[in-house]
C-alpha cells in the first residue's frame, strides 16, 4: 500500500514539475515559433502557435538590411576580450586562497566591498577613465568595465581553498615556479568553477547592453542586445523581425547553459561547501 501510494505521489510530482516546464517553456517556444512566421501570420488573429509557412526571411533581414551581421562580430570580440579577465579572476582567487601576505584580509574585504556597489554608480567615472585613455568608442572600451568581478574572484578564492597545500608544496620542493604550478596543477583541479565562471563571464558579455550603448558613439560599434532594442520602431509593422532578433540573443545562451549544466551545479555546490 505505501508503495503504490508512493508511486502515486512521485507520479503527481512528475506531472507538477512537467506542466511547470512546459508553463516556462512556452515563451520561448513562441518566440522561435514567430522568429519563422511570415508577416500576415504574425499579425494573424486568433494567434496561432506553429506557423503554416515558416520562413527564414526574417532572419535574412536582420543580416542583410538591418547589419546584424556586424553586431554579432562586435559581441563576438567583446566575449573574446572579457574571456581573458577569467584567467585574471582565477589568479587572483589563487592569490588570496593559498598564498599569505601582509593586508590579504582588508583587501579580499575590498573586494568584497564592490559586490555591493551598483554598476551604475561606477558608469561615469569609469567613462572618464575610458575616455581619458582614448579607449571609449572602441570594443575594448566595451569590453574591459566587465573584465573583473569581486564575485568572480570569490568564487574562485572559495573553490581554491579546497585544494591541497601539498600538493602545491611538492610541487615546488621538485622545483616547479609558481607560474607552473598555476597552470598545470592548480587551474585543472579548478574546472568546475573555471566552466561555471566561463558561463556567467559570456552570458554578462553576451547581453551587454547599456554599457555599449554609452560608450559607443558609433553605430557600427553596437552589440546585439543595441541591435534588438533598435527593432522596436518596427514592432507594429513586423513583431516576427523582433522575434528573431530576440531568437538570435537567447538561443546561443541556452545553448552554452545546456552543454555546461553539470559544471554549474557543481561547481557552484563544491564552492558553497568548500
Amino acid at each position: 500500500m505505501r508503495i503504490v501510494s508512493s508511486r502515486r505521489l512521485t507520479a503527481a510530482i512528475g506531472a507538477a514539475l512537467g506542466a511547470g516546464a512546459l508553463v516556462t517553456a512556452f515563451p520561448f517556444l513562441w518566440m522561435i515559433s514567430g522568429s519563422v512566421k511570415p508577416r500576415s501570420e504574425s499579425a494573424a488573429y486568433p494567434p496561432r502557435l506553429l506557423p503554416e509557412a515558416p520562413t527564414f526571411e526574417n532572419f535574412a533581414q536582420l543580416f542583410g538590411r538591418l547589419d546584424f551581421g556586424r553586431y554579432l562580430v562586435n559581441t563576438l570580440v567583446v566575449v573574446l576580450i572579457s574571456m581573458a579577465g577569467v584567467v585574471l579572476m582565477a589568479m587572483a582567487g589563487y592569490g588570496f586562497a593559498k598564498f599569505r601576505f601582509r593586508g590579504r584580509g582588508p583587501m579580499f574585504f575590498l573586494v568584497l566591498a564592490t559586490m555591493m556597489v551598483p554598476v551604475q554608480v561606477t558608469m561615469i567615472p569609469t567613462y572618464l577613465l575610458l575616455n581619458g585613455m582614448r579607449l571609449t568608442n572602441t570594443l575594448v572600451g566595451v569590453a574591459i568595465p566587465g573584465l573583473v568581478s569581486g564575485f568572480g574572484v570569490f568564487l574562485f578564492r572559495q573553490f581554491m581553498s579546497a585544494v591541497p597545500t601539498e600538493m602545491i608544496e611538492a610541487a615546488r620542493l621538485d622545483g616547479a615556479g609558481e607560474a607552473r604550478i598555476f597552470w598545470r596543477i592548480v587551474l585543472p583541479l579548478s574546472r568546475p568553477i573555471l566552466a561555471v565562471q566561463i558561463v556567467l563571464t559570456f552570458i554578462g558579455a553576451w547581453n551587454s547592453f547599456l554599457w555599449p550603448l554609452i560608450v559607443a558613439d558609433d553605430d557600427r560599434l553596437y552589440t546585439l542586445s543595441v541591435g534588438v532594442s533598435l527593432l522596436n520602431r518596427q514592432i507594429a509593422t513586423s513583431p516576427s523581425l523582433q522575434m528573431a532578433g530576440a531568437t538570435l540573443m537567447v538561443v546561443p545562451i541556452l545553448i552554452v547553459f545546456i552543454v555546461f549544466q553539470r559544471h554549474i551545479v557543481q561547481g557552484f555546490t563544491l564552492s558553497g561547501l568548500r
